[in-house]
């Protein structure tokens, strides 16, 4: 006689177990695994408010972060350096308050495009004032450049002649820096970028514009790379500089008015392949500055202004993206899924970054494998990879920190609307720094054939 109390031909459902490996925060040989801790405000505003106010998702800048982080920086530098200026790099976050912050607290502009160009320049700043880097700068945009006695840093050779028959075309003698690209300690060389120094070309680059008779060098100009977590690449960087400073006023008497080493600089967040965090990993800005001062020293006669391009570490720790939970899964493999209102159109930087994410309110619960998806229909819309996270509700929010530096330059309108980007002012104000997108506003520019209207 069966035992079994399934009726007759019916057998039930087979469910298969899920096994979930928890973890409380063990001991490792760094420390206690960090527990997510909510972040409820920002600069003394609370998420919810700001939620209310202006939706989600939304990213939210911290005004007194990026004046605090502009200080520190210059400071560090002019303890080991007596002439400093900081260039703001536009392509990092060219937002026009972001700007205006920078440069109310002493910024020059740095820029790499004719766009880059017409933004600095409808923010105030003289051509006097401006760095003007990059690969590709048409006639319009470097004769207008030239004209307006912007620091023009020369990319290649073609660039070159074309600075100079600008210069006879308009009776001017600009001044000018030329763009180094070098082999430096521990990092990979950007050779695609201006006249390599160790085969020669930067030397010769250098002898064709004192040549020519129609251009002042003024300057040199390298940047190494990006997010360089060794300062003594910079020492490195800075001492063969050094050298070609030394040597061209040897041989042919010129005093330069500046060296700029560029950006590159590491903010605290973590790259995917990094073992440590980047709250642990990031040099201080006093290390960056010790290690360019010690390449920079064997610098013969007076010494010339250090110029810095720096863009991420000063705006990345600012920005803050606040997301929405709008569904759980259970993946197969037995980790949870969120789905989030907020994907990588919006938040580009997580296919390098594993960014911080911590709730915005409360919760309960113990931690398990997590992975967060954005809302595109996309296989590749994964936010954050595998992390402990505690169990979330449709309709919780989360913060993304460390996301001010590129997500608001190369966003993406694809599937969902880009949202609104508020600035926290350090009297506890906030306010739009951009306007949500809307139908309207992505139709303002198409236009239909007459054959189709």
């Amino acid at each position: 006689m069966s035992t079994n109390p399934t009726p007759q031909g019916s057998r039930p459902a087979y469910e298969r177990p899920v096994i979930v490996r928890h973890q409380a925060g063990l001991m490792n040989k760094y420390s206690r695994t960090r527990s997510a801790r909510p972040q409820t405000e920002i600069d003394g505003v609370s998420i919810d408010e700001l939620v209310e106010t202006y939706g989600s998702p939304l990213f939210v800048f911290s005004e007194r972060t990026l004046r605090a982080s502009y200080r520190d920086l210059h400071s560090a530098m002019s303890r080991y350096w007596p002439k400093v200026r900081l260039s703001w790099s536009y392509k990092t976050n060219y937002l026009d308050a972001v700007c205006r912050i920078f440069h109310d607290e002493g910024a020059w502009a740095e820029v790499v495009s004719g766009f880059e160009y017409e933004k600095a320049r409808h923010l105030g700043n003289p051509g006097s004032r401006i760095h003007f880097n990059g690969p590709h700068k048409p006639r319009p945009d470097l004769e207008r450049a030239l004209c307006e006695g912007a620091l023009v840093h020369l990319d290649n050779f073609d660039e070159l002649a074309l600075a100079e028959r600008i210069a006879t075309d308009r009776g001017i003698r600009p001044g000018v820096a030329i763009r180094i690209n070098l082999a430096a300690e521990g990092t990979p060389q950007w050779s695609r970028f201006g006249f390599n120094l160790e085969s020669g070309q930067a030397r010769d680059a250098a002898r064709r514009v004192l040549s020519g008779g129609k251009l002042d060098l003024i300057g040199l100009h390298c940047h190494i790379g990006t997010f360089v977590l060794e300062p003594a690449a910079y020492r490195d960087a800075g001492r063969k500089l050094a050298a070609l400073a030394n040597e061209l006023r040897a041989d042919h008497g010129v005093q330069l008015d500046f060296i700029d080493l560029g950006g590159g600089f590491a903010s605290h967040n973590t790259l995917k392949a990094q073992y440590l965090p980047g709250e642990q990993a990031t040099p201080s800005f006093s290390r960056y500055a010790e290690a360019i001062s010690d390449g920079l020293a064997a610098i013969e006669g007076p010494q010339p202004t250090l110029v810095l391009e720096t863009g991420r570490a000063l705006v990345d720790d600012a920005g803050f993206l606040v997301s929405t939970v709008q569904a759980n899964k259970r993946l197969p493999d037995g980790r949870r899924g969120l789905v989030l209102d907020a994907g990588v159109n919006l938040l580009f930087t997580s296919f390098w970054y594993r960014h911080d994410v911590v709730p915005a309110q409360a919760f309960h619960g113990l931690p398990e494998p997590t992975v967060m998806y954005g809302p595109l229909c996309m296989n590749i819309d994964v936010v954050r990879d595998t992390m402990l996270f505690p169990p979330m509700d449709p309709g919780d929010r989360l913060v993304f920190r460390n996301v001010g530096a590129y997500n608001v330059t190369q966003w993406m309108q694809f599937i969902t609307y880009r949202p609104p980007v508020v600035l926290v002012g350090e009297n506890g104000k906030h306010a739009l720094m951009r306007r949500g997108e809307n139908l309207q506003s992505i139709l303002e520019h198409e236009e239909v054939p007459a054959w189709l209207a």
